[in-house]
């Protein structure tokens, strides 16, 4: 399945890919696709092959192989036809497929939130060798303490200039800060957003 929210006079169209434990209709998903509309720029969510194996038998599945993730991102992003600038991008695991395929696709850029640099707890596992070659301009949010990254452990790679981070203050994976931080989820879903569209204005201009 998929759904597209459309904006009114789109500057652009981006496909974004749920993380590992909760499809394209979680809160954040939705969320961000509203955001995203509301800024001009149409939004296609879509569930991966093991979330709608999930929901038919109502219960969780572990995701597929990295693989079988690329080639279904692959064939959503083929099977989308779109007259304006193409992004793609992702929570977490969805974000990481997004910029495995980003090279070869005929997208301008791609958008991560919440990018997985490691397992948590497993710094050593770092899953940026493809990310250190990768040609095409590729927008980080990024929660500063977010356990499969933080911001002084993400400032610390050797990452090429056509990446570019952006950290939220106090974020976990989900960008949610502690109460006492001052700060909400909610903003920083929005400051989240506000910067991905900056991003995509400064490729599409």
């Amino acid at each position: 399945m998929i759904l597209t929210d459309n904006a009114q006079t789109p500057i652009a169209h981006i496909i974004l890919a749920h993380g590992a434990g909760a499809g394209m209709n979680s809160e954040f998903m939705e969320t961000v696709a509203m955001l995203f509309a509301k800024r001009h720029v149409s939004v296609t969510r879509f569930d991966f092959e093991y979330m709608q194996k999930a929901a038919l038998l109502n219960r969780r599945q572990p995701p597929d192989r990295m693989p079988k993730l690329q080639a279904y991102f692959e064939h959503i992003i083929a099977s989308l036809d779109v007259t304006v600038p193409l992004f793609i991008g992702g929570k977490s695991m969805g974000g990481r497929v997004a910029s495995i395929v980003l090279d070869e696709s005929p997208a301008a850029g791609g958008i991560c939130f919440g990018y997985p640099f490691h397992p948590p707890g497993k710094l050593d596992k770092l899953r940026t060798a493809h990310l250190e070659v990768l040609q095409k301009p590729l927008f980080v949010v990024q929660g500063s303490r977010d356990t499969f990254g933080t911001q002084d452990e993400v400032k610390s790679y050797s990452l090429p200039s056509n990446i570019e981070t952006h950290f939220l203050a106090d974020g976990d994976h989900s960008f949610k800060p502690r109460k006492r931080s001052g700060f909400t989820q909610d903003a920083h879903i929005l400051e989240a957003v506000n910067a991905s569209v900056a991003f995509i204005e400064q490729h599409v201009a």
